[in-house]
């Protein structure tokens, strides 16, 4: 009990510079990025580290298929695999974050993606 009493105090003599590295972190998730394709390269689609979807390009070949369901699930397998990219590419920075902070690992960081998940 005493131990877990002296980490939360630890923490709180710490919030300045965990505030200051989940800005910076933020600021870097908007320049991580990941990209996903399908259909051998016919849909890519990219991402950055907040989730937004920042290029989706159609090659010529997709575009030429005729085919609205198979170009839609194309489009939805890329991005799918491009999601699962940038979070794992998250999780990693949110890690080196919270280790250079001296947080335990797996720690949860309310408002921060879990590292690992």
């Amino acid at each position: 009990m005493f131990k877990e009493i002296g980490q939360v105090m630890g923490l709180m003599k710490s919030l300045p510079k965990i505030k200051e590295e989940m800005e910076r972190l933020q600021q870097r998730l908007v320049q991580i990025t990941a990209e996903g394709d399908a259909g051998a390269g016919m849909v890519k689609v990219r991402v950055n580290g907040k989730q937004e979807i920042i290029a989706v390009i159609l090659s010529d070949e997709a575009m030429k298929t005729g085919d609205r369901e198979l170009l839609g699930e194309m489009v939805r397998g890329a991005v799918n695999q491009a999601l699962e990219r940038v979070r794992k590419l998250v999780a990693e920075e949110t890690s080196k974050m919270a280790t250079n902070l001296g947080l335990p690992p797996g720690m949860a960081i309310p408002g921060m993606p879990t590292p690992g998940a």
